[in-house]
C-alpha cells in the first residue's frame, strides 16, 4: 500500500518551521482498515474459534476501538514519511500533529507542524577585527581563592553567643496549627542561604541555644508553593544547637593537605596560575561571542522564530520555571535564546560546508586524553560519558573548536 493518494500542502512556511494540511481520503482509510482487520483475524484468539479462523465482522466488532487507532498510527506515521520526501524536509525533532478529525464515513484531515533545519548562506567568513581582553589576576583574587579553600576545609564547631549569619542551626520546628502538632520536624540548615523564611530566621538569631520560641510567621506573597503564599501560620521553635566554621590559619601545613604544594607560595602561584587559566577561558569565549555577532550582522542571519521559541521552551523545561512565570521568562530569556540559535545555526552551517564536524576518531581520541588526565581506562570514561548522556555534548564540543579555529584564522585577533 502506497500513500501516494493522500493529499499534502504547506499551509504554512518560514526558514525554520513547516506547517501541512493533510487530506487522507476515505477509500485509503477502508483499504486500511480492511488490512488492519485480516491481520487482528490472523493473530488473534477468541473462545470458540480457532485461531485465524475468527469471521472478519466478530473482529472489528470486538476489536473496533484497537482497530481504529492502529490505522490512525499507521496513516500518520506514512503521511509524515512521504511529506518528508516529498518536501525534502530536515526535521529537527518530532512533527506535531494538530487539529485531527477521524469520524465515520469522513476523510481524514490534520495538521503536521515541524521544525526544520534551515538554509544558512554565509558569503564572509572572515576579515573581522576582534578584541580578546584577559581579565588581570591580582593579589585580592587569590586571597578570595584562598579563603574559599580554608572554608571548605573548616570544621563546624558549637558557637557561643546567639546564632548569625552563616552559622549552622540545629532545631526543631512544629506546626502548631496542625493537628498532632506535639511532633516536631528536626531541621538543621545554615542561617542566611534562604533555607528558611527570613522572619523565622530572623527570630532564631534573637534566640540562645537550648531556648524555644512560640509565634506567627508569613509566608511571601512570591513562596513557591502557591498554597502558601500570603497565609500565617502559628510555629513553636526549639533552638537545639548553634554551630559556627573554624577556619583553619593558611600555613605551610595546610598548603601541603591540599595537594602536593611544598608551601604557602607554592599554593598561591598554582591558584595564579589557575586564575589567570580560567581569565584565558573566559576571554576566548568573548572572542567567540564578537565573532559571531560580527558574522551574523555580516551574513544579515535572521533567528527563526520557532527556533526561539523551541530554544526557550528547552530552557524553561531544564530550569524548572513555574507555569505563572513562564511569560516573565520569555521576555526576560528571549535576547539569550535568539544568541544561543544565532550561534547554532552559524556553526553547524559552517561545520557541514567545510566538513568540520567531529569524526568518531576525534571524539575517541580526546576520550583518550580525559583518561590520561585522570589515569583512567578509555573504555571507563566511555561508559561514564555514555551514562550521564554527555557524548554528544563532547562530540558537539569538538566540533566548536575545530569551526572557530577555522574561522579564527580569517580574522585579526588583538590582545589588549
Amino acid at each position: 500500500m502506497t500513500a501516494t493518494d493522500i493529499d499534502i500542502q504547506v499551509s504554512q512556511s518560514d526558514a525554520a518551521s513547516r506547517t501541512l494540511n493533510i487530506t487522507v481520503p476515505l477509500e485509503r482509510i477502508e483499504k486500511a482498515e480492511a488490512e488492519t482487520v485480516r491481520w487482528y483475524s490472523a493473530k488473534v484468539k477468541l473462545p470458540g474459534f480457532r485461531q485465524g479462523k475468527v469471521p472478519l465482522p466478530v473482529v472489528k466488532r470486538r476489536f473496533a476501538e484497537s482497530i481504529r487507532q492502529a490505522v490512525l498510527e499507521d496513516i500518520v506515521r506514512e503521511t509524515w514519511q512521504k511529506a518528508r520526501e516529498d518536501q525534502n524536509l530536515k526535521p529537527l525533532g518530532d512533527p506535531e500533529v494538530r487539529i485531527l478529525k477521524f469520524e465515520p464515513g469522513q476523510p481524514l484531515t490534520f495538521e503536521i507542524r515541524v521544525d526544520v533545519k534551515p538554509d544558512i548562506k554565509l558569503d564572509r567568513l572572515g576579515g573581522f577585527t576582534l578584541t580578546r581582553q584577559a581579565a588581570k589576576v591580582t593579589d585580592e583574587m587569590i586571597d578570595a581563592q584562598l579563603l574559599q579553600m580554608r572554608e571548605q576545609r573548616a570544621p563546624w564547631v558549637p558557637a557561643t553567643g546567639r546564632a548569625k549569619e552563616g552559622d549552622l542551626i540545629e532545631a526543631v520546628i512544629q506546626n502548631m496549627d496542625e493537628e498532632n502538632s506535639d511532633a516536631g520536624e528536626p531541621v538543621r540548615f545554615v542561617l542566611g542561604q534562604g533555607r528558611a523564611l527570613p522572619e523565622l530566621e530572623a527570630q532564631i538569631m534573637t534566640m540562645d541555644a537550648g531556648g524555644t520560641w512560640e509565634g506567627s510567621v508569613r509566608f511571601p506573597d512570591d513562596h513557591p508553593d502557591e498554597a502558601k503564599r500570603g497565609t500565617s501560620r502559628r510555629v513553636r521553635v526549639e533552638l537545639k544547637e548553634v554551630k559556627r566554621q573554624e577556619l583553619p590559619e593558611l600555613t605551610d601545613e595546610f598548603a601541603r593537605e591540599l595537594g602536593p604544594f611544598e608551601n604557602v607560595d607554592a599554593l598561591r602561584a598554582a591558584v595564579r596560575q589557575d586564575l589567570e587559566a580560567e581569565a584565558g577561558r573566559e576571554a576566548d569565549s568573548r572572542v567567540r561571542t564578537q565573532l559571531i555577532e560580527q558574522l551574523g550582522a555580516a551574513n544579515n542571519i535572521a533567528v527563526p522564530p520557532s527556533l526561539t521559541e523551541r530554544a526557550l521552551h528547552a530552557y524553561m523545561h531544564a530550569y524548572g520555571v513555574p507555569e505563572d512565570q513562564h511569560a516573565r521568562f520569555h521576555q526576560e530569556f528571549r535576547p539569550v535564546a535568539e544568541s544561543q540559535v544565532r550561534r547554532d545555526l552559524i556553526v553547524e552551517s559552517i561545520a557541514s560546508q567545510q566538513n568540520l564536524h567531529a569524526t568518531p576518531a576525534d571524539v575517541e581520541q580526546r576520550i583518550a586524553e580525559i583518561a590520561a588526565r585522570r589515569g583512567e581506562k578509555p573504555g571507563a570514561v566511555r561508559a561514564a560519558l555514555e551514562k550521564a548522556g554527555r557524548l554528544r555534548e563532547l562530540e558537539r564540543g569538538i566540533t566548536d573548536e575545530r569551526v572557530f579555529d577555522y574561522l579564527l584564522k580569517q580574522s585579526t585577533v588583538s590582545d589588549e
